[in-house]
């Protein structure tokens, strides 16, 4: 009998922790990438030193990076969310020492911080500006 009045109790104080869980609007669990809304996405600022940290874990070989170039942040509509995305233009080296042709990738940043890269990044990167991006050229392991 002991064991069950312990399971009783715990599923009891369990039900209401279970309300904790999901968002305030009751629209579903709260993620970490939540913004404030459509439009209040913030600036990111130091997205070059955030992309350049990523890129040294995204990329097998961060060494000897060629033709890197990026565009300013601008905001795009990325599933159904009104994001800042950096454009970025990189030639990297694979792992037999050749390099592959540039390639196009978005970088999306959701409350100012780095949350992914856009493998398809045909649509959100179109008509982009790049200026030059030495430093991804420089990176170092």
């Amino acid at each position: 009998m002991r064991t069950s009045s312990k399971l009783a109790a715990i599923a009891l104080l369990s039900i209401p922790l279970a309300g904790c869980l999901t968002s305030d609007d009751g629209g579903g669990p709260t993620t970490f990438t939540d913004d404030r809304g459509v439009a209040n996405q913030p600036f990111p600022d130091r997205y070059r030193d955030q992309i350049l940290a990523f890129m040294r874990t995204y990329l097998n070989n961060p060494v000897g990076v060629r033709e890197a170039g990026i565009a300013e942040p601008v905001q795009r509509t990325v599933g159904g969310r009104l994001r800042y995305v950096v454009c970025l233009r990189y030639s990297a080296k694979e792992t037999d020492g050749n390099y592959r042709p540039a390639r196009e990738r978005g970088v999306m940043f959701v409350d100012g911080r780095l949350d992914r890269i856009l493998d398809n990044a045909a649509e959100s990167c179109a008509g982009a500006s790049y200026a030059a991006f030495p430093d991804l050229e420089k990176m170092s392991r």
